[in-house]
């Protein structure tokens, strides 16, 4: 997949902003075509992005009471997304607000342990069985499900407002201070000013690209192909990862099928595909013998199957004035572990506890900014030295054979149970500072169910 480049124009605006060179109030971006009439409206934050970073965040601050509007390109959440997975805290974080009930009734997975095996040996197991919480488990739900319900949670506040089709083309600049954003919804133009603008809008980020933020690579690229086959009457053994036939396959379960992730070094893929479909059948079926009848007839056309380039990245700084970027538009995570939702979130709950304070208020400077980064930069930091470690070790031993984790350390407890409790927590809990909504957020003052 290509990655977006930014336009020079966009960089140069941006690199302006950034070192606080005063500029006239003018949008910077890719431009939106001159209209007799561009609808203005104004918010105390913008929330670019409704993915589960996003539509958390924006929940969590209408909570408290503070203006905010959520902008989403897409139409609706009904689409197939990259990441299913919901782990024990981010189950805890929704616990704490009332919704963690309402969010397991939905249909789901769950995945209390996760194994990793290699030439058919199972070397390694995360247990989340054995983790201290309500929620031992990593839950597995489609976001198509899922960000409905958060945002029908966030309407029953008076400040959220929630746009789709929104296709964010600019960021309007005032001093070196991002003041909002100009975008489209079905061409038609639009101006939103705000206190503080959040790019919440993933991998791709239009919002960094816009301010000129560039991220840094720093981990070996790799390629994977998604896809789902049937449900079959024997179940594998799932997760982390099965090694073999110098090959690596990750297997989720789905509530109605079986996740796989073919995991092989960037650049195979033309390679792979030249060989033809029934090869790959033939691969994956080696390596998973008892998905061989699910593989076999579930699997019946390359269109089924997602090609995602995976480059873990990170920006040096996540804010400018007025702007702050969270979840995968600040760090882009490796797909080892399944925790970019988990630390997504995590990076919106802190600012919404950061931020509530001071958009109330009406002005953010860049103090909570800077703190929200010192307190999530490590976390990040840890997880994706950690991950690209465990993806070079794996690679190598796809490609050499080999143990990728010495035996003894199951035999250590505290070295058994410390991944389960990375994968599930991070580096240490988050929580939500406010759990109870102020009243006066919600819509004529009281609870309005399913508004």
């Amino acid at each position: 997949m290509a990655r977006e480049q930014p336009e020079a124009g966009a960089e140069r605006a941006g690199a302006r902003a950034a070192i606080g060179e005063p500029a006239p109030d003018h949008p910077i971006g890719s431009g939106i075509a001159p209209a007799a009439h561009v609808e203005t409206s104004h918010t105390g934050c913008c929330v670019v992005g409704g993915g589960p970073a996003g539509a958390l965040l924006a929940l969590l601050l209408a909570r408290q009471g503070v203006r905010v509007t959520l902008l989403e390109q897409h139409h609706d959440f009904d689409r197939d997304f990259r990441g299913d997975t919901l782990h024990p805290s981010v189950l805890e974080i929704l616990d704490q607000i009332g919704l963690a009930d309402r969010v397991l009734a939905l249909p789901h997975a769950e995945l209390r342990q996760a194994t990793l095996t290699i030439d058919g040996r199972t070397v390694f197991t995360a247990d989340f069985s054995r983790l201290p919480t309500p929620f031992p488990f990593v839950a597995l739900l489609p976001q198509a499900e899922f960000l409905p319900l958060v945002v029908e949670e966030a309407r029953r506040y008076a400040g959220f407002d929630l746009r789709l089709g929104a296709t964010v083309r600019e960021l309007i600049v005032a001093d070196g201070v991002v003041r909002g954003v100009r975008y489209e919804v079905d061409r038609a133009p639009h101006e939103l000013r705000a206190a503080l603008t959040v790019g919440a809008d993933g991998r791709f980020s239009t919002v960094r690209r816009l301010a000129g933020i560039e991220p840094e690579r720093f981990a070996q690229a790799i390629d994977v192909l998604w896809f789902r086959v049937p449900r079959s009457a024997t179940p594998p053994e799932l997760g982390l990862g099965r090694v073999g036939h110098g090959h690596i396959l990750a297997i989720l379960p789905r509530h109605d099928a079986w996740q796989l992730g073919w995991v092989f070094p960037k650049g195979s893929y033309q390679r792979l595909r030249a060989a033809g479909l029934n090869a790959f059948k033939a691969e994956l079926c080696a390596l998973v013998p008892e998905l061989g009848e699910s593989i076999t007839s579930g699997l019946t056309d390359w269109r089924q199957v997602s090609l995602l380039s995976v480059e873990a990245s990170r920006v040096r700084r996540w804010y400018r004035p007025g702007l702050l970027l969270i979840g995968d538009a600040a760090h882009v995570m490796s797909p080892v572990g399944g925790v970019g939702i988990n630390y997504a979130i995590q990076d919106a709950v802190v600012a919404a506890n950061l931020l509530a304070g001071p958009l109330r208020a009406g002005h953010v400077g860049t103090a909570p900014l800077v703190r929200i980064q010192l307190e999530r930069e490590l976390p990040t930091l840890v997880i994706q030295t950690l991950q690209n470690f465990v993806q070079r070790r794996v690679l190598a031993t796809a490609a050499q054979g080999g143990a990728a984790v010495p035996s003894w350390v199951q035999r250590v407890p505290i070295l058994r149970d410390l991944p389960a409790r990375i994968i599930g927590f991070g580096l240490w809990r988050v929580r939500v500072e406010s759990p109870t909504a102020q009243p006066a957020a919600l819509v004529n003052g009281k609870s309005i169910p399913g508004r």
